[in-house]
């Protein structure tokens, strides 16, 4: 979930970078590339081992059927990472995504009535196509980040296991949607497939 949603924000900015350019993208340098897979990976991980080195920890969430932070934990070892886990891996993420998508919005309307190309007519389908795996995302780990924190913040016992199972299996399922929205909006694949 982390590396989706880090994924994502790198993507945006990318998307804002590639569309606000003058110049036509570099299409054999990777070195942008491999930096944002390598940044989102590090990123991910720097917020994924502190359980395992005892800020918090890992164990069975809801009924025992899924693996995740222990969200049930009223401790300030366990609460504190679970607010920081929000905050840097939740919410700045999705700070980035609404910023270089809000910017890039503002700049695609201004360009829009001057460059009307095959080009920019790409860029604008990616620029959708990003913008729907975003939002399906959100869909997808909201309801979960809010479940997580009313657990853990809230009574004990006010959310039962089985009313985290259906935000729980919500949540990991967001990685199958890319792929499907990535076929279903990308003309290319279509005509592949």
């Amino acid at each position: 979930g982390i590396i989706s949603l880090i994924s994502l924000a790198v993507l945006s900015y990318e998307r804002y970078c590639t569309m606000t350019r003058t110049t036509e993208a570099d299409t054999t340098n990777y070195r942008k590339t491999w930096t944002g897979i390598i940044l989102s990976w590090t990123y991910s991980l720097l917020w994924t081992v502190p359980p395992l080195l005892g800020w918090s920890s890992y164990g069975p969430e809801g009924p025992g059927i899924t693996c995740s932070v222990n969200w049930h934990s009223k401790d300030a070892n366990n609460a504190s990472y679970i607010v920081c886990l929000f905050i840097f891996c939740l919410v700045i993420p999705f700070a980035i995504i609404v910023y270089s998508y809000g910017k890039l919005l503002c700049a695609v309307r201004q360009v829009s009535s001057i460059h009307k190309g095959p080009g920019r007519a790409r860029e604008q389908r990616i620029l959708v196509m990003v913008v729907v795996m975003v939002l399906c995302f959100l869909l997808c780990w909201l309801p979960y980040a809010a479940v997580a924190l009313i657990a853990t913040f809230g009574r004990p016992g006010l959310i039962s296991p089985a009313g985290s199972v259906i935000p729980a299996i919500l949540a990991k399922s967001s990685t199958v949607y890319n792929p499907i929205i990535y076929v279903f909006l990308n003309k290319q694949v279509r005509e592949t497939l």
